[in-house]
């Protein structure tokens, strides 16, 4: 049986409720070889549906797809790898495996040419700090100019493209999703499996910046802006949660748009960063409770799009698996 025909019986026997039999049908063909059979199986697990969600099984199932030299699988396990989904943090080993096979497949092989470009220690993190200034108090912000370069900012923006969807939140009235009535802007979260290892290599530099522990960060986020579209004032910690936004990591991964500044209430600033420039700021008091200084928006574009990055930060580590923490 050719692996296509494998996955479709597998997905037959799913949708008639044998999810057991179908996890067996591609665990054995894996086991035989079948790279896209492994890979498919994983992506099953990693999902949670049609069978339960393993991601320490997923995680080793890629492994062994990237052995047998499937490049989607190369790209997935390196990212889970880096990030420590399924087992620890193994950024050096992800590295080397993603090196290997940048002469094959080209996806990684740009990893790594901008992973080179940047200056890293062995686990990933900036070999020097960061340059920052402080541009405004009450709320304190800093700005870092050019943190990202331009070739980082459009590999960010590729990377959640095609999973950008106009903001929306669920009515309870009805259950249905609606028009958000905050933020009128489409977005992306760039989850683990998508968080190969130049975003990952982003994401510490964040830590590094706000000298938090990269694990305490939410997956970066992608929003974009076309004309008229806005963030309006709010604020970024949240209500009811043990695990608070402590921080705010703004990005601003374009230029040559007209409005669109970031706007604190509380001062009047407004923050109208370039290509790679990104703002830094807390969300809360010293007692931990929310700051209604940090009250800020996203003003409306004017004309041109506006591409921007945000990483959310806690103040203890958050498991993006689980949604807990």
């Amino acid at each position: 049986m050719s692996s296509h025909e494998t996955i479709a019986r597998a997905e037959a026997l799913a949708q008639q409720g044998q999810g057991a039999a179908a996890e067996a049908l591609l665990a054995q063909a894996a086991e035989r070889g079948d790279a896209q059979a492994a890979f498919e199986l994983a992506i099953w697990k990693l999902v949670g549906a049609p069978i339960a969600r393993d991601v320490p099984a997923a995680r080793a199932l890629l492994m062994r797809g990237m052995a047998q030299g499937h490049a989607d699988a190369l790209i997935m396990g390196t990212a889970l790898m880096a990030n420590g989904s399924g087992g620890p943090v193994a950024w050096a080993e992800a590295l080397a495996l993603l090196r290997k096979g940048a002469a094959t497949v080209p996806a990684a092989a740009e990893q790594i040419a901008l992973i080179d470009a940047m200056a890293l220690s062995a686990d990933g993190y900036p070999a020097a700090p960061i340059k920052a200034e402080k541009i405004c108090t009450g709320p304190d912000v800093w700005l870092a100019r050019g943190l990202l370069t331009p070739a980082e900012c459009a590999h960010v923006a590729r990377a959640a493209i095609d999973l950008l969807e106009p903001a929306s939140v669920v009515d309870p009235a009805t259950g249905r999703a609606i028009p958000h009535p905050i933020r009128t802007s489409a977005g992306a979260v760039i989850g683990p499996t998508r968080e190969d290892l130049v975003i990952g290599a982003i994401n510490r530099r964040l830590a590094a910046w706000s000298q938090t522990q990269v694990a305490q960060g939410e997956p970066l986020a992608v929003l974009h802006y076309a004309p008229g579209q806005q963030y309006r004032p709010h604020l970024d910690a949240l209500p009811h949660t043990a695990n608070q936004r402590t921080h705010t990591v703004l990005i601003y991964l374009n230029q040559g748009y007209a409005g669109g500044g970031t706007q604190f209430l509380e001062n009047g600033m407004t923050v109208a960063g370039k290509l790679g420039d990104a703002i830094l700021f807390r969300n809360v008091l010293a007692d931990g409770a929310p700051d209604p200084r940090s009250r800020h928006a996203g003003l409306p574009v004017q004309t041109g799009t506006k591409w921007l990055a945000t990483r959310w930060i806690r103040a203890h580590a958050h498991d993006v698996w689980s949604g807990q923490g």
